[in-house]
């Protein structure tokens, strides 16, 4: 009897759970209002020098963020003026859930939930209300290495966006943050996963240019421009970026 009263209560989670995204992406791509985008800062380590970095971080290392979504808006049509709105919140101060190593579904599906339980939890209170939330893990800005991967969850409309606590890196930072924000309205990744080069066409900023390379922007998610075979770079703001035509599409700002 237990274990039946169980197996319904999860289906209710499940039930409850797929209604839910299934609304968070009606209204995501519906575009009749401005999507509320809101920032939350996490000191990733404790480091001395990344608390000091967000003690005077300020909406101004985002400032780039809603002008460039505006202006791609208006490049494919789309009314709405502004269509995100980009909000600082209040800092974060316990870590999210780690990301699963192994791959599987699973295991994604696990942590998924873990993160919505965590999100619920110690996200703090913040007005507008936010449509997508995204936690800023902000790494020492003399970081020794790449940053571990980012990640933007359509479903739940939230994402982990790993970044450089240095005035230096705002530019790449918005860039990442941009990205992820798009997997929320459900853009997906443009570039190889093996390789991380952009995929042609589709991972191309300007895929009928002749030459072909090498290319002057990146498609945003994409994520890198590439200039020779097997070779690409990162962009250092948005204004080496574009949306392409497929991401316009997955975002629902045109139709296929």
């Amino acid at each position: 009897m237990f274990k039946a009263f169980r197996i319904f209560v999860l289906l209710v989670i499940l039930l409850v759970v797929g209604a839910t995204a299934l609304m968070q992406r009606w209204q995501a791509q519906s575009w009749r209002r401005p999507q509320v985008i809101t920032l939350y800062p996490i000191n990733m380590d404790g480091n001395p020098s990344t608390e000091a970095y967000l003690d005077q971080l300020g909406e101004g290392a985002f400032a780039d963020i809603e002008p460039y979504f505006q202006a791609e808006a208006r490049r494919y049509g789309l009314a709405l003026n502004p269509p995100v709105r980009v909000v600082l919140g209040r800092r974060v101060r316990e870590l999210p859930p780690p990301v699963p190593r192994e791959a599987g579904p699973l295991s994604a599906i696990s942590w998924s939930l873990k993160m919505r339980w965590w999100a619920w939890r110690k996200t703090p209170p913040s007005s507008p209300v936010p449509d997508v939330r995204l936690y800023l893990l902000y790494h020492p800005g003399d970081f020794n290495g790449p940053l571990p991967h980012s990640t933007g969850l359509e479903k739940g409309r939230m994402g982990l966006v790993h970044l450089f606590a240095s005035r230096a890196q705002q530019g790449p930072n918005q860039v990442v943050i941009a990205h992820e924000a798009l997997h929320t309205f459900g853009a997906t990744d443009k570039y190889d996963l093996s390789t991380l080069m952009p995929l042609y066409p589709e991972g191309y900023a300007a895929p009928d240019q002749q030459p072909t390379l090498p290319q002057d922007q990146a498609e945003l998610m994409a994520g890198r421009i590439p200039v020779r075979p097997n070779e690409a770079r990162m962009p250092a703001t948005l204004a080496q970026t574009v949306m392409g035509r497929k991401t316009a599409e997955e975002i629902n700002w045109i139709k296929p």
